[in-house]
C-alpha cells in the first residue's frame, strides 16, 4: 500500500480538513488538478467587482473634478518681489493651496510666466529649461513650450495649467489659474 502525506491530499470544495473528510476520500485520495482551478463564478464574480470598483474611481474622479470647478478663484497670493528674480531663473511656489506646486519664470525683464509644476501626463514635476524655451518632464520625456505651456514632445496630450499673474508695485502675485483644455 502506497502511504500519502495527509497534507498534502486535496481538499475539496466544501473545505473541510482531512480527519472531516468521509472514510472513502481518507481511502482513496486523489489529486486533483481541478484544486488549481478558479471556477466560472468565482472569476466571473472578481471580474464584475474589479469593473464595478474601476467605474465607482471613474465617478470620483468626475466629482471632484466638478467640485474643484465651481470653488471659483482662489484668493490672490504674493510669490516674490521683481527684484528677486533674475532674468532666466524660477521660483517654486504653492499655489493655489499647499498640496499644489506651481514655478515661476522670468522670461526678460518685463515678462513673467508661471504654471503649475505637475506634468499633466503622471504629475511629475516639470524643469524650467529657459534657455532653450522650454519646460522638461524628465519621467518621460515630455517637452512643454515655456511661452505657452502647450505640449511640444513626449506623451503629455494636454497643456499645463497656467497661474494667473499680477506686478503691482514691485510684487508678484498669483491670482487665478486657467485650466488649459486642448
Amino acid at each position: 500500500m502506497i502511504t500519502q502525506d495527509p497534507d498534502r491530499l486535496t481538499v475539496p470544495p466544501d473545505g473541510r480538513s482531512h480527519s472531516e473528510q468521509p472514510r472513502w476520500r481518507q481511502d482513496f485520495p486523489i489529486e486533483w488538478a481541478q484544486d488549481n482551478y478558479v471556477s466560472r463564478r468565482d472569476f466571473t464574480r472578481f471580474m464584475v467587482l474589479t469593473s464595478l470598483a474601476f467605474v465607482v474611481g471613474q465617478f470620483v474622479i468626475l466629482f471632484q473634478s466638478i467640485l474643484r470647478r465651481n470653488q471659483g478663484e482662489p484668493p490672490r497670493q504674493e510669490i516674490a518681489s521683481v527684484n528677486e528674480i533674475p532674468v532666466g531663473s524660477s521660483q517654486v511656489f504653492h499655489y493655489p493651496n499647499e498640496r499644489t506646486p506651481s514655478i515661476l519664470v522670468r522670461l526678460d525683464e518685463s515678462t513673467f510666466v508661471a504654471y503649475e509644476q505637475q506634468c499633466t501626463h503622471l504629475a511629475c514635476p516639470v524643469i524650467p529649461q529657459p534657455e532653450t524655451g522650454h519646460l522638461h518632464c524628465p519621467c518621460h520625456e515630455g517637452v512643454f513650450d515655456l511661452h505657452t505651456g502647450q505640449p511640444l514632445a513626449g506623451p503629455p496630450r494636454r497643456p499645463l495649467a497656467r497661474v494667473k499673474l499680477e506686478v503691482q508695485a514691485g510684487k508678484i502675485y498669483a491670482a487665478g489659474v486657467e485650466e488649459a483644455f486642448a
